[in-house]
């Protein structure tokens, strides 16, 4: 017996994908939803994998964001590979890929915006001015287009995260965000599509920041003070790396707020600069 393979169907207008994705037409099944920027890696996977297993129907967007880009953030230099992202979702399980242009997701432009929180003046909002509101801006056009019973995030980006459960949670939006563990290559770089950008000598030396924030989460065990933490993982990726630190921060977690003690959830997150890429990575304790 023959069993029947299954066609991932390749969307590029809203109109198309709401079409298809009618709620009144859904029959019950369930929708799960995974946002991403493309050039694919196997953290999108396992989106994929989690949303697979927890919903019958599997989304996912691909769409590099103009709106959370900086000035001096090079929006064309973002890697992209269309052919391969599409083989990598139709392999992986994904039932709609939705891969609009910049004109179908921004059309108009009336001057509304989205202001995040305090949870973006730090980490990598306080370098980054700005890239939250494009953020959420775009979250929320993908979510209201999907309207996805759950949506997939990954830990590695976990200041967006916060960011996002936040403005899920103040605005009552439907959808229920899943959150899903850092996927790491063997030597513990967290998977990024920016990795692509270090050169030989830096992708070498980069597993040094999982490296520091192990050793940081093991001291935070042992009592020691915020300030001794931070410095000792600042240091020891300094020392044995070419990487220049943006931050290192301990904050309660997803308030991202100093009051650490007492918390649920303490993160320990840290951003490294290297010649062409902003590496992220943190820990969750």
């Amino acid at each position: 017996m023959q069993t029947e393979t299954k066609v991932m169907r390749i969307v590029h207008t809203i109109i198309e994908l709401q079409g298809l994705l009618n709620r009144n037409e859904r029959d019950g099944r369930t929708v799960g939803f995974v946002p991403t920027m493309g050039f694919l890696h196997e953290g999108h996977l396992s989106l994929v994998e989690h949303a697979r297993l927890q919903n019958d129907l599997v989304v996912m967007s691909i769409f590099v964001n103009p709106a959370q880009f900086g000035p001096e953030e090079d929006f064309e230099a973002y890697p992209r590979d269309t052919e391969r992202d599409t083989h990598l979702a139709a392999n992986a399980g994904v039932d709609i890929l939705f891969i609009p242009n910049t004109a179908e997701m921004y059309p108009q432009d009336g001057g509304i915006r989205i202001l995040p929180g305090p949870q973006a003046a730090m980490l990598c909002g306080a370098s980054r001015p700005g890239h939250f509101d494009g953020v959420l801006k775009v979250v929320l056009k993908l979510f209201n287009i999907v309207d996805p019973d759950r949506s997939y995030f990954g830990m590695k980006d976990a200041q967006q995260l916060a960011i996002i459960e936040t403005f899920v949670r103040d605005f009552n939006l439907r959808t229920v965000i899943v959150r899903i563990p850092i996927i790491r290559e063997e030597d513990g770089l967290a998977k990024s599509s920016r990795n692509v950008n270090l050169t030989p000598t830096e992708r070498a030396q980069a597993p040094v920041i999982q490296q520091a924030l192990k050793r940081g989460a093991q001291l935070f065990k042992e009592g020691h003070s915020i300030k001794e933490i931070k410095r000792f993982v600042a240091d020891y990726i300094s020392q044995n790396s070419t990487g220049v630190i943006d931050y290192v921060s301990l904050l309660a977690y997803p308030s991202l707020t100093d009051e650490i003690y007492d918390q649920a959830e303490v993160i320990l997150a840290c951003a490294v600069k290297f010649e062409k890429v902003r590496l992220i990575d943190n820990i969750i304790m």
